[in-house]
């Protein structure tokens, strides 16, 4: 009997923590579940990733707003994937950010991923009557947008690394505190999701740009906060240590002319030892595999997800 789909039988919340970074900077972390945050301008917030519905956006903000009422100017989607934009209009932002290519993306294939991600993780998907459509940015940059704060408090920069988990990442820079959003890019004692990735880019350049900013705290896409230098070192090799281990398991098999399904079995044999017992393990590498095999096929973008190419590489993989 194969393994239940994706994390469809991950059905027990989460403990989530509202932890308080430094003056006005705030995330909120959910053992293994996506993160988000905020930062406190001079009369206004920035908020950071918007979770997959506006029901469990709303349990986030009333959160922040025991902490702040200050309204909420900016909405800053790291990326495209739907757990991470769909709760947006909870926040009633004056101004939603992404990276150009985030911009096109949804509009290419939002509403598959929509789809797509409720159908391989229905959990995280409170009230999915409560979105209202896919979700579209305001304003998009190519390289670096920088927000003044105001005041005292300095700048929140918003800065494009380079291909990584998706096109579009982007991380979000607080030089006064040394803080960095990190998005997707890096995960903390988490799975890399790497299904629409570009992992020759992201274990390379990409990942050197994320080490180069030498952040004292980093927020990733999953796990616990990173505190020390030595730490946030050590969650950006973990990253580049995951993608590293599938590009030697998934290219190997490839070289010698094997299959895809010896390419999985390969990198589930090298990666468990280290990752197999972190949150969704088992739910990505299927996904990761397949993409990666793409690459090596010389296939430059991801395929679109569906939830039917789902649940065919699941049972071909994991079945």
């Amino acid at each position: 009997m194969g393994k239940p789909f994706a994390s469809s039988a991950d059905l027990e919340d989460k403990q989530q923590t509202l932890e308080v970074l430094a003056e006005g900077v705030y995330t909120l972390t959910a053992e293994g579940d996506p993160n988000v945050g905020a930062v406190e301008g001079e009369d206004f917030l920035v908020c950071f990733e918007a979770l997959a519905t506006p029901a469990a956006a709303r349990d986030w903000l009333a959160k922040l707003r025991e902490h702040t009422d200050k309204p909420i100017r900016y909405l800053v989607l790291s990326h495209y994937h739907a757990v991470r934009v769909l709760g947006a209009s909870a926040f009633d932002a004056d101004v939603v950010i992404a990276h150009d290519n985030t911009r096109l993306l949804i509009d290419e294939r939002g509403k598959q991923d929509w789809d797509s991600e409720y159908g391989r993780m229905p959990r995280l998907f409170k009230d999915p009557s409560s979105i209202p459509g896919t979700t579209h940015p305001d304003v998009t940059f190519d390289d670096r947008l920088t927000i003044d704060l105001g005041g005292d408090r300095g700048d929140l920069v918003l800065q494009y690394c380079g291909r990584g988990h998706t096109e579009g990442d982007v991380v979000a820079w607080l030089p006064r505190h040394r803080i960095l959003f990190a998005g997707d890019l890096v995960e903390a004692e988490a799975a890399l999701y790497t299904g629409d990735a570009f992992h020759h880019d992201w274990a390379g350049a990409t990942l050197d740009r994320v080490a180069a900013f030498e952040a004292e705290a980093l927020i990733g896409g999953r796990g616990p906060v990173v505190r020390g230098r030595a730490a946030v070192d050590a969650a950006i090799a973990q990253t580049r240590g995951f993608l590293d281990t599938m590009r030697e398991q998934v290219g190997g098999v490839h070289r010698r002319g094997g299959t895809l399904k010896e390419a999985f079995t390969a990198a589930h044999a090298a990666l468990a030892p280290r990752f197999g017992g972190w949150p969704i393990f088992e739910h990505c590498l299927p996904f990761d595999v397949a993409r990666l095999w793409e690459e090596y096929e010389g296939q430059e973008r991801p395929t679109i997800w569906t939830a039917e190419r789902d649940r065919e590489v699941w049972e071909q993989l994991q079945g």
